[in-house]
Parts: structure tokens; C-alpha cells; sequence
């Protein structure tokens, strides 16, 4: 991934004034900021808009236009930043089991982050929209974790990481991944499955989701709902 000039532009864009420093708390304090100020959306693919994930392509899409994206533009966006800060950050893929019934094989069409911070790994993801974690997640721990919204969890099989939310005491599967480090050819391959494949879930659906402090909006085609935290 190519080198990201346009920091202080970011911390801008989303309203963040805090610390510089790769701690787990400026991790936390950008997750948040970020998801509320960035909306998760899929209009350039309804529009046949092929996705480019350079992250200066997405800053001036982010920034400079004050629009969201999906999954690939977001984390590609929100590595760069970390990176540029001094977080250690590993890009991982990871397939979509939100849902999806048991038995059915997605495809690696979500992209993820694994933030290494004092010899503790992180789960960190600002694109995955209506069902998100709004918080960094520990992958050391099955145990639910608190965020600003729902708690989430990650249960391990293997290698394999499962990343659950829990919607009104039951827990329902988001996506699984695993620590692998991909290549760039594998997010673009990805990417382009996810903005041009005829059956793709965003060729086919529009999809706008907002985040505020005590609930989330989300639009899906014909439908907006709102989710409170308190469920």
C-alpha cells in the first residue's frame, strides 16, 4: 500500500483532536471517530463506478468529497492512517457470514485489520456498516466485549476467527477470518468482485449506514431502520 499524505486532513475530516501516539487508546478514540463520521455506502457501485483502492484515490473520494464507502475503501483508508501514525497493522480478508445459512461458503469479500499493540492484537474494522464493531476487539479473549453499541465476541476454531454480535442476548455470526497476511493482488481481487460481479450483495442492494452515539440508521434499498443501543 502506497505512503498517505493526507493525515491531518483525516483527523479533520472525522473531528478527532486527540492523541498521535499507537496506543490502544488513540485506537479506540479514531475507531469511533471515524464510524460516526463516515458513513458506510455503496452508491458508486449501483452507479457502475469500478472502486479504486489507492488511498489517496479514497482520501480525495473520504475527504475531499465528504463521502463514505465500503469495506476496502474504508479499512485501506483507516490502515493508512494507522500506519501513518506508527501502529503496526496487518490487512487481513475475511468471508461474510451475516445472514448467510450454515453450510454456505462465502467468498474473502471483506477486508479487516489486525493491529499489533504491545504484543496484543487487536480486531480493528470501521467498514463493515450496519452490524460494525465500533470498538478494537481483543482476539485474545471468547469473552463479549463491550463497545459503544452492542457487545461483540470472537470465537476461535483452529486457526479460523469468528466475529459475532450479540443482538438482544442472542449471538449472531458477522464474519470469520483468519491472520493470514494477503498481498495487494488478493484485496483488489476482492474489491473487484465486490464492485463488479453480477451477484454481488452490492451490485445488487443500496446500502447507507450512519453511526451515531446511541444508535445506528441504516438504509437498505426501500427500507431505513433505526437500531438503538438499547437494542
Amino acid at each position: 500500500m502506497s505512503a498517505f499524505a493526507s493525515l491531518d486532513s483525516y483527523l479533520a475530516r472525522i473531528d478527532y483532536a486527540g492523541s498521535r501516539q499507537p496506543t490502544l487508546a488513540t485506537l479506540r478514540a479514531l475507531n469511533l471517530a471515524h464510524v460516526q463520521a463516515v458513513p458506510f455506502e455503496n452508491i458508486d457501485v449501483l452507479l457502475g463506478r469500478t472502486i479504486n483502492i489507492d488511498p489517496e484515490a479514497i482520501a480525495r473520494k473520504v475527504i475531499d468529497d465528504w463521502r463514505g464507502g465500503y469495506c476496502f475503501e474504508q479499512n485501506t483508508l483507516f490502515c493508512a492512517v494507522l500506519r501513518a501514525i506508527g501502529f503496526d497493522v496487518t490487512p487481513v480478508l475475511a468471508r461474510v457470514r451475516r445472514n448467510v445459512p450454515d453450510g454456505v461458503r462465502t467468498p474473502l469479500t471483506h477486508m479487516a485489520l489486525i493491529v499489533l499493540i504491545e504484543g496484543r492484537q487487536w480486531l480493528a474494522d470501521v467498514g463493515f456498516g450496519a452490524v460494525g464493531s465500533a470498538a478494537p476487539l481483543a482476539l485474545e479473549t471468547e469473552a463479549p466485549q463491550p463497545t459503544p453499541h452492542e457487545p461483540h465476541r470472537l470465537v476461535r476454531t483452529g486457526a479460523t476467527y469468528m466475529h459475532q454480535v450479540d443482538f438482544s442476548g442472542e449471538w449472531k455470526d458477522v464474519y470469520q477470518f483468519t491472520l493470514e497476511e494477503q498481498g495487494t493482488i488478493d484485496f483488489e481481487l476482492g474489491n473487484w468482485f465486490s464492485c463488479t460481479h453480477p451477484r454481488s450483495h452490492f451490485r445488487n442492494n443500496l446500502i447507507v449506514t450512519r453511526v451515531e452515539s446511541d444508535r445506528r440508521v441504516n438504509i437498505q434499498n426501500r427500507e431505513f431502520t433505526t437500531r438503538w443501543n438499547d437494542g
